[in-house]
């Protein structure tokens, strides 16, 4: 075995060094503001040597022969780009491009970096959202969000215009990693549900694994959703100032110094601040909501950014954020929380070394409290560091990556059940991982792998949890592929709140609970021990891409997971801990659960200079054992149908129509059997409940979520104008109308009075945005 490992290795550092080939990398910039320009064709012409910028605008085309060549870089709505280099054995040439403005429109290009990538990488179940792709949907509230996009991707069910959470092929809210360049998110979306607490006209790009990630990613055992947002402009100070019906927001950015010329590095800035008058403005607008007092939703969002630039294309950035939210329903229930941290990310690109190296380092804090009149209060809170640093390196069109991360999690969390039993704990955790991963093509090009494996060492419970990965996919035709991944993923991370609340807004976090049962009874009535209190899940998908022609594109993917073991707050406990005599599930905190999840997704793209559609219809089935009964989780939507449509017009194409319909099948829920008067049994087993005093009603329930809520629609429409001024000038008016044919949806009935609560209605909005 060891002569077998040798013999790799020498193998993998002749490939490397003994081959007499040259690399050419670097960045490539856009001229006007210095911004990277992402995910655009790199090639040498003539050959087929080739590479598309990342998402930091650079590129790598290795393992080329001694020669002269022409380095083209073409890219859509940039003049093309040519330049004539010499390569030589050993060399390592650093070359930095500069795009200027021009011309070139989507149907001149023979060979997109879209179809490179589709060609040369697996990519199962992700989108990539840019600012562009999410200002395609109408504008809730004349703001356009990814909260909003969110809801139109394969896989995703959205509970609630109010308090609403999204579910992601069959996973929680907590089973979702969301980062911002780096940084932990705790709560990503705000009580309304319909707005995020990023701002669309700072981002850069959003990488949404629906599942299927690959080893780069750790700690959930659902979905990562990777968002990054720019620099600031190099060249010149701009900004945006917006107001709408929902609210306000400020954006601003410029450079701190100049470069001087393109071997001088720069400094900028970046800040953005929005804010929700929902509250006060709801009551003036739409005073037919909530009996006239309108809808109760307050949230402030404030980010900040600086980036140290270098000619080479080495960057340092430090940013921080602070988001905040409250609601207050009928002045009895008040909810609060915060969001904020700091932190910093570096891409280094060593002088004579081929390896690009990425970091961040950064600290976070997230708070909830809610209050009611009628209970004891709920609170929690998290804090968060987090240290990474990756290594990358191609070898001709393959690539390796590898690197690690370390993060800790202190959390502090009180919580009185309805029986008044306390539910609190205080930990404090290390997680240590480490991965790899090499992509790489075999078989001319034809088969695609993404090969990788993940350790992660969980300190606080002293468990390592192995995770291999694996991705394939196969070119049957440059048109149509083939493809699959399977992975094993682990996280220690648990959401206070049960997967059986309808609604619940308070969303609270634990680390390794303490207070689970030691062994879960399976469905077929054999027990399993439970070792550690981690979540656990394998991802199965296989699909294919078909591209019918150059605008119209199809996307199939059938998906399954098995989550076994799953930790869900205890609706049970009626004891506590330390009572003798009485089953565990009566009495521990927490309980584990087993489940599994499977789907098909489907998606149709078509694209030209003026049009847009998607199509995505989702069928899913998620099933839960808690070792008690099964039962079908409250987010289990059968099908889901989502239609975008969106048309620019008019003689320079100012104007531009916006149309989303989505349709989806009726939630689970647990229906009401009857109602009895409760008692207190003040005089314990000798109480005489014919002539005590009763409390308030109570009452009984049936199957847990036995029933069926009734299908839900909207249609959301928008309208808008962009009057173009001097060169950096323009005033984009927005008009919209949430669920435009006024569908009463229905949110919850509530137990004891039977009264029906409904989803928002007829929403209009006007939203006004000037660009300087």
């Amino acid at each position: 075995m060891n002569k077998f490992y040798f013999s790799f290795f020498l193998f993998f550092l002749a490939s490397i060094t003994i081959a007499q080939t040259g690399t050419v990398r670097g960045f490539v910039f856009d001229e006007q503001g210095g911004e990277p320009v992402i995910f655009t064709n790199v090639y040498l012409d003539g050959t087929n040597y080739g590479s598309s910028t990342d998402v930091n605008g650079y590129y790598m085309i290795s393992k080329v022969k001694p020669g002269n060549y022409t380095l083209v870089v073409s890219s859509i709505g940039y003049s093309e780009h040519r330049e004539d280099i010499v390569i030589k054995n050993n060399d390592l040439l650093n070359i930095k491009i500069i795009l200027k403005a021009g011309a070139i429109e989507m149907d001149e290009l023979t060979i997109s970096a879209e179809t490179q990538e589709k060609q040369t990488r697996v990519k199962m179940s992700v989108t990539s959202v840019s600012q562009k792709e999410i200002q395609l949907l109408p504008s809730v509230g004349g703001t356009p969000d990814i909260a909003q996009y969110m809801q139109v991707i394969p896989g995703v069910v959205f509970t609630g215009d109010q308090g609403g959470q999204l579910f992601i092929r069959g996973g929680s809210p907590v089973q979702n990693k969301v980062t911002l360049d780096g940084m932990t998110i705790m709560q990503p979306f705000h009580s309304i549900g319909l707005f995020s607490v990023f701002d669309t006209d700072v981002m850069k790009n959003a990488d949404i694994y629906t599942g299927g990630f690959g080893a780069q990613y750790g700690g959930r055992v659902s979905s990562v959703i990777d968002i990054t947002t720019r620099d600031g402009n190099q060249k010149e100070h701009t900004g945006v100032v917006g107001v709408s019906t929902f609210g306000a927001k400020l954006a601003l950015e410029g450079p701190l110094k100049k470069a001087k010329n393109n071997d001088d590095g720069a400094i900028t800035y970046l800040i953005s601040a929005k804010t929700s008058y929902l509250d006060q403005s709801s009551q003036i607008f739409y005073p037919y909501v909530n009996d006239g007092d309108g809808l109760p939703f307050d949230y402030t969002d404030l980010y900040g950014k600086i980036s140290f630039g270098s000619a080479n294309g080495t960057k340092f950035n430090l940013n921080g954020f602070s988001f905040n939210d409250r609601v207050v329903f009928n002045d009895f229930s008040e909810l609060n929380w915060s969001n904020w941290g700091a932190g910093g990310n570096f891409v280094l690109v060593p002088a004579t070394s081929a390896v690009l190296l990425e970091g961040h380092f950064n600290y976070s804090n997230y708070n909830i409290e809610l209050t009611e009149e009628s209970t004891d209060p709920r609170s929690s809170e998290i804090s968060n560091f987090s240290l990474a640093l990756d290594m990358k390196y191609f070898l001709g069109k393959n690539e390796m990556k590898y690197g690690f991360d370390i993060s800790g999690l202190s959390t502090n969390f009180s919580y009185f059940n309805a029986f008044g039993l306390e539910n609190s704990q205080t930990s404090n955790t290390t997680d240590v991982s480490a991965y790899a991963l090499y992509q790489f093509l075999l078989a001319k090009e034809k088969v695609v792998i993404d090969a990788g494996f993940r350790f992660i060492y969980y300190s606080s419970i002293n468990y390592i949890s192995p995770e291999p990965r694996l991705g394939v996919k196969y070119n049957i035709t440059p048109l149509f592929r083939l493809k699959a991944s399977a992975g094993l993923y682990s996280q220690n991370l648990v959401a206070t709140n049960s997967d059986r609340d309808v609604v619940n807004l308070f969303y609270g976090f634990v680390t390794s609970p303490e207070s689970i049962p030691s062994s879960i009874v399976n469905e077929d009535g054999t027990t399993r021990d439970i070792e550690y209190s981690i979540q656990k899940a394998g991802h199965l998908i296989a699909g294919f891409e078909y591209d019918i022609n150059e605008n119209l594109n199809i996307n199939v993917e059938g998906y399954f997971k098995n989550y076994n073991e799953l930790i869900n707050a205890n609706r049970f406990k009626i004891y506590d801990i330390n009572t003798q005599g009485v089953p565990e599930y009566l009495k521990t905190d927490y309980l584990v659960e087993t489940g599994t999840v499977m789907g098909v997704d489907f998606i149709l793209k078509y694209t030209d200079k003026v049009n847009f559609l998607w199509v995505v219809y989702s069928y899913g089935k998620s099933d839960r054992w808690d070792g008690i009964q099964e039962y079908n989780p409250v987010y289990d939507r059968r099908h889901n149908v989502n239609v975008v449509a969106s048309r620019k017009f008019g003689s320079t194409k100012t104007w531009e129509v916006n149309v989303r319909w989505n349709f989806g099948s009726g939630f689970p829920f647990t229906q009401t059997a009857g109602f009895y008067q409760g008692q207190n049994f003040a005089g314990g087993i000798n109480t005489n409940i014919t002539t005590s005093n009763s409390q308030a009603l109570s009452y009984i329930l049936s199957g847990l979520n036995n029933g069926r809520l009734p299908t839900y629609h909207r249609m959301d429409v928008g309208v808008k104008k962009t009057f173009e001024f001097k060169k950096s000038s323009r005033l984009v008016v927005d008009v919209s109308v949430t669920n435009v044919y006024d569908r009463q949806n229905v949110f919850y009935v509530d137990r004891f009075t039977s009264e029906v609560v409904y989803q928002l209605p007829i929403l209009p909005a006007l939203g006004i945005n000037y660009y300087f």
